[in-house]
């Protein structure tokens, strides 16, 4: 299965809206809580997290701009661009150029826009959401990663928060870095087997934080590509109807 078809794949599963199963996530335990807070440090703090505005990337042919500060997101894959308003879910989309003024087909790809944003922003910054409010960790034991390295092992499970609430994580934090180095995706909290474990490396400084471009394992290549945290972008990045240059 070649690289692409294989993360659209898990891009259409992670966007599934399931029922909540009965049995979710527990509060989080002292360790785990202790090896996030170390993983949160090696990422540049919390500080430079919440510091940081702009934030780039490109996800499997999808190129993003999110504004954390002012709840904005702009998505656009070939000629189609959305521009959302994250917390109200309102905003424009554009079809080669022209915006789009059927309200059904808006509205459907301003949810679907919406889901993306939070999909594939999860793709790059999810060392950063290990504890934010319904977010449990539990610690399970140490494991040896596929590249060989000692890691502490958590198991991240969600409490009503997200569009898939049902999805549980394994997470690697390598013993002597603190940085997340592989994951674990599972469908729903009781699946024996994840869909699938890739690694979370190649970390650089972008800004003031670290983010981790390799997506790889032993079935596929994957990398996030064009990342970029910028103090400041041109204002017409969030109005432009038409794909923009990559920042």
């Amino acid at each position: 299965m070649s690289h692409q078809k294989s993360c659209t794949i898990a891009l259409l599963l992670c966007l599934l809206v399931l029922p909540v199963a009965a049995v979710l996530a527990q509060a989080s335990d002292a360790k785990a809580k202790s090896i996030a807070n170390k993983v949160m440090q090696s990422m540049g703090g919390e500080k430079s997290w919440n510091d940081t505005r702009y934030l780039a990337w490109t996800f499997n042919d999808q190129y993003q701009v999110w504004d954390k500060h002012h709840n904005r997101f702009r998505w656009e894959k070939d000629s189609l661009v959305a521009i959302i308003d994250t917390q109200t879910k309102d905003g424009k989309v554009y079809v080669a150029g022209q915006e789009l003024q059927n309200p059904e087909e808006k509205q459907k790809l301003l949810e679907r826009a919406y889901a993306l944003w939070i999909n594939n922003s999860y793709w790059l910054v999810m060392p950063f959401k290990l504890q934010d409010p319904g977010v449990a960790l539990t610690h399970v034991g140490e494991e040896t990663t596929m590249d060989g390295a000692q890691a502490d092992v958590l198991e991240m499970t969600f409490e009503n928060v997200g569009l898939t609430p049902q999805n549980k994580y394994k997470l690697w934090v390598d013993k002597n870095t603190g940085l997340i180095t592989q994951w674990a995706f599972y469908r729903n909290y009781n699946d024996a087997a994840p869909a699938f474990t890739r690694r979370w490396s190649d970390y650089q400084t972008y800004g003031s934080i670290k983010l981790a471009s390799n997506r790889s394992n032993s079935q596929s290549d994957f990398n996030l590509t064009h990342i970029a945290a910028p103090k400041a972008v041109p204002e017409k990045v969030f109005n432009s109807p038409t794909p923009i240059e990559k920042l």
